[in-house]
């Protein structure tokens, strides 16, 4: 069974916190898990705009998804080199790893608790042939805030853009 995301991220942030949220072409292993987490808090603690910290979390959700939150009321504005360097560090861990964090042509679902991936241009056989309808639980990676990461991130394709694709 998947732990929900609010247990996952923090509490204290504003429900209007910026969310990036970062899809995996894979699971991570367990030892990337714990190496992945060391690298985003890393980041994240010295994680600066203009001068100023910025009260941020990251964190790996689903075994495949990097969450990464700012809270702008409680911080600096994060904007142009501030985002670069959070871009960076994704582009990293890519390389590290050998993974593909930036691929907007794929899609994930959850079915039977377990992530899993099609690109976009197969979404339509998909659902032709019964992998998924439109109840299939549904990762919509272009979420912004923390409210809506924790209502609108996880929904059944029927409640999302992809609703009027299938």
């Amino acid at each position: 069974m998947h732990t929900p995301v609010a247990q996952q991220i923090p509490l204290d942030f504003a429900p209007d916190a910026r969310v990036w949220v970062y899809q995996c072409n894979r699971a991570f292993r367990e030892k990337e898990v714990i190496e992945i987490k060391e690298q985003l808090l890393q980041f994240y603690e010295q994680w600066e705009s203009h001068g100023k910290k910025v009260k941020a979390w990251a964190g790996i959700v689903f075994n495949q998804f990097i969450v990464l939150m700012a809270d702008e009321k409680a911080s600096a504005l994060v904007g142009g080199c501030s985002i670069d360097s959070s871009v960076r560090i994704i582009k990293s861990l890519e390389k590290q790893y050998g993974i593909q964090l930036f691929d907007r042509m794929s899609i994930s679902f959850l079915i039977e608790d377990k992530v899993q991936m099609l690109p976009l241009q197969q979404l339509k056989y998909a659902s032709e042939k019964g992998y998924i309808d439109k109840d299939t639980l549904f990762f919509n990676n272009a979420i912004t805030t923390k409210e809506e990461l924790l209502h609108s991130w996880l929904v059944p394709i029927h409640e999302s853009w992809l609703a009027n694709r299938i």
